[in-house]
């Protein structure tokens, strides 16, 4: 795909979002096309695109309706941006907009377009709300019906049964078990402790609270029906009250998962743009930062390993690839989907055994300085509309690296069905940056 042999460098230009909102609150009324679309228009704006043909727009939502099923076009019909611009969907479950960026930021490197804006979505408000397989064979076999009497007869099975609605599944088809019930087995089996998790979960709201009581997030987050930050922060949360909180994915009384040390159902959307350097510096738009490298991963979660430890290996075989070691980054963004899940990664990267017989690594990857680890406040505290995560944290890890002028970020995200997503952010050189 490239005839000269080299991939071009993708720079990330910055990215914009609504604001994270607990699900049932402040959207409970807006889509996914409506978040999508808000989130877009804060990148179309920030950065003057109104009008303007990019190459592709790729984004997603996890929960979403059979009438979304070209959302990204959608979204893009109504954003500011040319109609002429294509868009796209996807869906790697919470690593959806890391995933998508990661594609847009692949077409770059092959030249193929000049600049896209990756993106993600999720609202449970409205979530979609099936029936039952019987009564959607009834309604089927009857708009078949080639006489009167041939639609009139499905109707003859119906049943009050068959009224009864269907929620979206929250549990793992392969296994069973929820999300949450899933972790704890992984928290029980690395030993993660209950007061860990709390401490982790009480350092998301104080570092969350403190950047928007700064100001930190103000360009990057514009307001959307009536929310300008997001509504999950707690800044009068303690130690002492996280410590209250029952247990609620395992209530044996071995348990250490609570709301508390959870991310909570979010609603919200985020979008990221990136280009090449050429493309950003003909607009006169910054370069915050370069995506470098990514990578995806997966584990046998049905009878082997635990369903969200596949960003251990994501993250182990990026870093064989960058030639890089675990402490090589001036900032980490792992995603909180639970403070277990956090904490088992790394403490997967500190084990020998598993760095040995699992990473195929000769010693431990090792600690990190935890005082580097989301700085800005994580998932827990700012809420995880699942596909939006992944361009919220990219949009954030690169705007701290060009405060700081220099450094690597890395980004490592858990998904459901056992996969993980993972990304290095290296700081564009602060002359020259618009």
């Amino acid at each position: 795909m490239l005839h000269d042999g080299r991939a071009i460098r993708v720079a990330i230009v910055g990215g914009s979002r609504i604001p994270f909102c607990r699900s049932h609150s402040v959207y409970k009324r807006a889509s996914n096309q409506d978040l999508m679309t808000a989130a877009l228009k804060g990148v179309v704006d920030k950065f003057d695109l109104r009008g303007q043909k990019l190459g592709d727009v790729t984004l997603g939502a996890v929960i979403k309706h059979s009438k979304d099923r070209n959302l990204a076009r959608e979204s893009v019909l109504d954003s500011g941006l040319s109609p002429q611009t294509p868009g796209v969907d996807i869906q790697r479950a919470c690593g959806t907009s890391l995933e998508a960026a990661i594609m847009i930021a692949n077409k770059i490197a092959l030249g193929q377009i000049d600049a896209g804006i990756a993106g993600g979505t999720d609202t449970v408000s409205d979530a979609p709300i099936v029936f039952k397989d019987q009564f959607r064979r009834i309604l089927l076999d009857s708009h078949a019906g080639k006489s009167f009497m041939d639609k009139v007869k499905p109707w003859f099975r119906m049943r009050p049964a068959h009224l009864a609605p269907q929620l979206p599944g929250v549990l793992e088809p392969r296994t069973g078990l929820s999300m949450g019930e899933s972790m704890e087995i992984t928290a029980q089996k690395w030993e993660v402790q209950r007061e860990h998790q709390d401490q982790l979960a009480l350092s998301s709201h104080v570092k969350a609270a403190a950047a928007w009581d700064e100001g930190w997030y103000e360009d990057l987050v514009v307001p959307f029906q009536g929310a300008e930050r997001d509504n999950n922060i707690r800044p009068d949360s303690t130690y002492e009250k996280l410590a209250k909180l029952k247990p609620v994915f395992d209530k044996s009384g071995e348990g250490t998962m609570t709301a508390g040390n959870s991310t909570p159902l979010t609603d919200g959307a985020a979008a990221v743009l990136l280009a090449s350097e050429d493309w950003a510096r003909k607009k006169n738009l910054p370069i915050l930062a370069y995506l470098t490298f990514a990578k995806v991963a997966a584990v046998n979660f049905i009878d082997d390993e635990g369903l969200l430890m596949a960003p251990a290996y994501a993250v182990s075989e990026m870093l064989k690839q960058a030639d890089m070691s675990l402490q090589d980054f001036d900032f980490y963004e792992i995603h909180e989907a639970f403070a277990a899940q956090a904490i088992a990664t790394l403490k997967a990267w500190q084990s020998e055994q598993l760095c040995r017989n699992r990473l195929g690594r000769n010693r431990p990857m090792g600690p990190i300085d935890l005082a580097k680890l989301n700085i800005k406040g994580g998932s827990i505290a700012i809420g995880h509309p699942f596909a939006a995560t992944g361009a919220r944290i990219i949009a954030t890890l690169s705007k701290i690296l060009n405060e700081q002028g220099s450094g690597r970020g890395l980004i490592s995200v858990c998904t459901a069905g056992g996969m993980g997503v993972s990304a290095i952010l290296e700081a564009a050189p602060s002359v020259g940056n618009g």
